[in-house]
Parts: structure tokens; C-alpha cells; sequence
């Protein structure tokens, strides 16, 4: 009697045949593991190999393309402004106004720089380079010093100035100076035409700065307040300019474009709803202030020997009651006071009289009156002069002297 499996003869236990499986699966995954652990084996041996014979262009190439990254060209732009530029930007030096200051905690008084501005060395004579800049920079100085534009700083000597130009000479020792500014004529300048501003805007940390516009008109007058007390005393005769003028650039150098002098920078309108307007004094009508200032260290104008007050600027009450004029005379001059041996005292000019005309030439306020005074006549010269006194007309010959002599 045979033996017989209860499972048939082709089947065998479960049990048997799941683990044969199992060990089936297991045996594939490490198979296959191995060879993953010999493939990056191989890959990491054979890598630096590879690595260490690339060919030698494609190390040319990166070299190429590094360098293309980096490349920088220099190119040389020369124009019109910039020539001028450098012919005139050493000639522009930087002035330093120092005064003297007390130490409020302990009393004790230095010297320290009130202020700085700009200024144009124009001559070289004798072992001396002379500046030219405006009064306004140099008033009130204790000293002066000059920084020159490779930071050299000279002690310097005020030869004279006059506020009625807003002009100022400076001297000093004339060693390791080579450019002086030649000057032009502001007299042939149109409108339009490009100028150039050099000068130390907000002080010597901004030395030499350039800025560039036009001519914007010619034969401006400005009034200016000479004494600051709110009265018009003068008007300046100004070119104005739309290239940027700030405070600092005060007597510094405005250029045409053959770096030729043509204005000494003095002020800028700087209202809240003005932009853009820059004024210069002409050359012209800087030069013989320059070679009188030079010669004698001031200005040497003809003087009347009176004082003054606008018309304008009188009470109606006194100017029909004390001065009597008539209803028709509106402007003219009122003498204040007269000084004694002065050709107006000479002439017989009183106090009260109003002057109306001079040498046939209306006169409407003082500044007409300084205007042909300053302008129109010269020393020893016979002024003739109408004034109204007490209603009536009266005329005058006034023979001019030097304000200097009176």
C-alpha cells in the first residue's frame, strides 16, 4: 500500500514554497545593489581621468570667456568744453575768509575759516600771481588763504577792493604757478552761445567743479543792497547765464569755449520760483577796476560830498510842505546832508534841495544819480546839476573831486 501526499503530486507545502520564493527576491535585490556599489566604483576611478585629459581648447575657451566678462575699453573723448576746460581749470583756485571766533567756555580767540569762495589768477609779475574775485569773499577777512589746485595752500595779501563792483585783487608768491587765464570780450558774446562755470560750489570739498549753459542775455542790471539795509543802492551790470552758479562760486571763472575770461561769477537769484539763472560781471567792466584796484587799491571815483535819499522814500505831507515841489515832480533826489569843503558845498548845494537832472540827464533816484556820477564823469570835471529848492528851480556846477581828497 503506497504512501500518498495529500497535497498531489505536483504541489508541495505552502510553507516550502513561500520561502523558496522570499530567498528568490532577496537574491535579485543584492544582485542588483552590487552592481550599483561597482558601477559608482568604476565611475569615481575613471572621473579624474577623464577630468585631467580634457583637451587643451576647451580650457583656451573658458579662459576666453572669462576675459570677454572682464574686458574694459578706454576711450579718449575730446570736445570743445572739455579743451577749454583743462586750458582754464588751474587758473580757478579756492579762497578761504578767515576770521577770528571766541570760545564761548573758555574766552579764548582763534582763527578759523568764516567762509570760502573762488577766485581766477589772471597775472604773473614781478614773483607774484595776482587773483581776481569778489569783495563779498573777502570782506571782513583777517587772513586769507589761497588753495591752489593741487591742494598747496598760500598765504594771501588783499591789494584792494570795491564793493560797489563786488570786486577784489589778491596777491600771492607767484612759485609753482604755470597757468594764468587770459582774458576775452564779453562785449562780442551772443545769447546762446556756450559758456562754461568753474569754481568751488559749497566749498574746497567740491573744487574745481564745471558746469556748462549758455549765454542767456547780455546788459543785465540788477539792483543790489550794498549796505543790507533794505534799500536798492546800486545796480550791477551782469551777464546771466543758465549754467549752474551756487554759493562758493563766487569769483570764479566763467569761460567761453577758447577758455578765455569772460565773466567773474558774483551772485545767483535763488528764489524759491526762480531756477536756472546765474550771474557773472562782464569782463569788460571788470578790467579797469581790476588795473585801478591794482594801481591804488581802491577805486578812485569822483565825489559830490553829499548825501542821499529817494524821493520816493519821503512822506507826501513833507514833500509838499518842507520841500514844496510841485504836484508834478514825483522823483529826484533829496540832498540829506552836505559836507563842508566839498565840491557841492563849494557850489552852494543845500540841505532839502532835489536833484532832478544832471549834466541834461534826467535823474529818477540815487542809483541814476551814482550811475552818471561813477560812469559818465572823471575827476576835475564840471557837473552841472538842476534842483528844485523851496519850489524853484535852481542850477549848479559842481567841479568833481577825488572822494579821497574831501
Amino acid at each position: 500500500m503506497g504512501y500518498y501526499n495529500s497535497y498531489g503530486p505536483e504541489q508541495e507545502p505552502p510553507k516550502v514554497r513561500n520561502k523558496a520564493k522570499k530567498k528568490g527576491v532577496a537574491g535579485y535585490f543584492f544582485s542588483g545593489l552590487a552592481g550599483v556599489l561597482v558601477g559608482a566604483l568604476l565611475v569615481w576611478f575613471i572621473t579624474p581621468s577623464v577630468v585631467n585629459n580634457l583637451p587643451a581648447q576647451t580650457e583656451s575657451e573658458t579662459a576666453t570667456n572669462k576675459a570677454a566678462k572682464t574686458e574694459q575699453l578706454s576711450v579718449d573723448i575730446t570736445t570743445d568744453v572739455t579743451g577749454a576746460v583743462e586750458k582754464a581749470s588751474d587758473a580757478v583756485v579756492g579762497i578761504s575768509n578767515i576770521q577770528s571766533a571766541r570760545n564761548f567756555w573758555s574766552q579764548n580767540s582763534s582763527e578759523q575759516e568764516a567762509g570760502t569762495g573762488s577766485g581766477v589768477i589772471y597775472k604773473k609779475e614781478g614773483g607774484k600771481a595776482y587773483i581776481v574775485t569778489n569783495h563779498h569773499v573777502i570782506a571782513g577777512a583777517e587772513a586769507l588763504e589761497v588753495t591752489l589746485k593741487d591742494g598747496v595752500k598760500a598765504e594771501a595779501k588783499l591789494v584792494g577792493s570795491d564793493m560797489w563792483t563786488d570786486l577784489a585783487v589778491l596777491e600771492i608768491d607767484d612759485k609753482g604757478i604755470e597757468t594764468v587765464l587770459e582774458f576775452g570780450d564779453s562785449d562780442t558774446l551772443k545769447q546762446g552761445e556756450t559758456v562754461i562755470a568753474i569754481g568751488n560750489p559749497l566749498g574746497l570739498d567740491f573744487y574745481g567743479s564745471v558746469t556748462t549753459g549758455v549765454v542767456s542775455g547780455t546788459d543785465r542790471a540788477i539792483p543790489v543792497d550794498i549796505n543790507e539795509d533794505g534799500v536798492e543802492d546800486w545796480q550791477a551790470e551782469v551777464l546771466q547765464t543758465d549754467a549752474a552758479i551756487n554759493p562758493g562760486n563766487s569769483g570764479g571763472a566763467l569761460i567761453n569755449l577758447a577758455g578765455q575770461l569772460i565773466g567773474i561769477n558774483s551772485m545767483k537769484i535763488s528764489e524759491s520760483t526762480i531756477e536756472g539763472i546765474g550771474l557773472a560781471i562782464p569782463v569788460n567792466s571788470a578790467l579797469p577796476i581790476i588795473e585801478d584796484l591794482e594801481r591804488n587799491g581802491k577805486v578812485i571815483r569822483p565825489s559830490m560830498g553829499i548825501t542821499l535819499m529817494d524821493l520816493t522814500n519821503v512822506p507826501a505831507f513833507h514833500q509838499r510842505d518842507t520841500l514844496k515841489l510841485p504836484a508834478e515832480v514825483t522823483t529826484g533826489v533829496v540832498v540829506d546832508e552836505v559836507y563842508e569843503g566839498t565840491p557841492a558845498a563849494n557850489a552852494g548845494m543845500k540841505t532839502y534841495d532835489v536833484i532832478v537832472e544832471m549834466d541834461g540827464e534826467k535823474v529818477e533816484n540815487s542809483i541814476d544819480l551814482r550811475k552818471h556820477l561813477y560812469n559818465e564823469t572823471e575827476i576835475g570835471d564840471n557837473l552841472k546839476v538842476k534842483v528844485y529848492r523851496q519850489g524853484e528851480i535852481v542850477e549848479l556846477t559842481l567841479t568833481l573831486k577825488d572822494s579821497t581828497d574831501l
